[in-house]
């Protein structure tokens, strides 16, 4: 049994999230292939072939793939498929914008957002925003496969594979890049981050937000928000956390000034530790919480910093 792992990477680095996707990948046994898709991305390469348990790395390396387009890289896992009987990607914007397409090219089901293995051609997810857990067997020839990388731990990088460079070249034609807007932060990246610190509707407004900054900083966490207050418009929808935002599983989670919906819960609620700050004690987030603290917000955040 072969599994192809698409890497995650922005051309020069290879994103840690891949680490846990190749572990996902171990769990369904077999030979493992990274593919590495980018233009320029020699040094991704070179990353990948660390990466514990993997045998070998393809490089397809061309302007094409530049911006990891959907329609071009779709057509080249498609291609690249009939190698292999388990094609998996990480649950992240670019693996969830081109997966489908290969499902659809191969004529498969696609199995969204694994959380564990059980064997080669059975995989647990959730289901309704994460009230429920199903355990999916799969009776497709090739397994069309994302992983929500928060529940398996990154393998290690002490690996030696073949670097193999691939010619195919695949361009759709019907889509271009034209630009991107980034967030710059000098606060470890949301979905990465070991703390995160998020703020809720209770925050009242964008402006309080600062409160949270000296912590986080103390603390070198990531800032997150919930739907809530990015739909209020105190924060950019890039500090959501929740189903429709970042999945995120750090070492510490701190809600504050969020009630705990269902949306928000299935975003955070494998951390290893949550600590909640909500004035309202029948808050749902105290159902999840390790720590609670019933205080008003405005009082608990500098108190808080002032202890650390």
């Amino acid at each position: 049994m072969s599994v192809l792992v698409y890497a995650e990477h922005d051309n020069q680095n290879l994103k840690a999230e891949t680490l846990k996707t190749v572990a996902a990948a171990q769990k369904m046994g077999g030979d493992i292939t990274i593919l590495v898709a980018g233009h320029n991305c020699q040094a991704v390469a070179e990353q990948a072939a660390k990466v514990n348990g993997v045998s070998k790395v393809l490089v397809a390396d061309n302007a094409a793939y530049e911006h990891q387009l959907a329609e071009n890289v779709s057509l080249l896992v498609t291609e690249l498929a009939n190698d292999y009987d388990h094609i998996v990607a990480t649950a992240l914007t670019t693996g969830k914008n081109f997966m489908p397409r290969v499902a659809a090219l191969l004529d498969v089901a696609q199995i969204s957002d694994i959380i564990d293995v059980e064997s080669e051609d059975t995989f647990v997810r959730p289901i309704y925003a994460g009230n429920a857990i199903a355990t999916v067997k799969s009776l497709d020839a090739k397994k069309v496969i994302t992983v929500r990388t928060t529940g398996f731990d990154a393998v290690a990088t002490d690996g030696n594979a073949e670097i193999v460079n691939i010619d195919i070249v695949k361009d759709a034609g019907t889509s271009s890049y034209v630009s991107e807007e980034l967030t710059v932060s000098e606060r470890p990246d949301l979905g990465a981050a070991s703390v995160v610190i998020s703020g809720g509707r209770g925050m009242q407004n964008g402006d309080n937000f600062k409160l949270l900054e000296g912590i986080a900083d103390k603390l070198g966490a990531a800032i997150g928000a919930s739907r809530a207050a990015v739909d209020a418009g105190f924060v950019p929808n890039d500090m959501q956390v929740g189903q429709t935002g970042k999945i995120v599983a750090p070492d510490l989670y701190i809600a504050v000034g969020i009630s705990g919906a269902i949306q928000h819960l299935a975003g955070m609620k494998d951390s290893k530790v949550i600590v909640a700050i909500n004035k309202d004690p029948e808050a749902p987030i105290f159902q999840v919480a390790d720590y609670g603290i019933v205080a008003d917000l405005f009082e608990a955040l500098p108190e808080l910093e002032a202890k650390l």
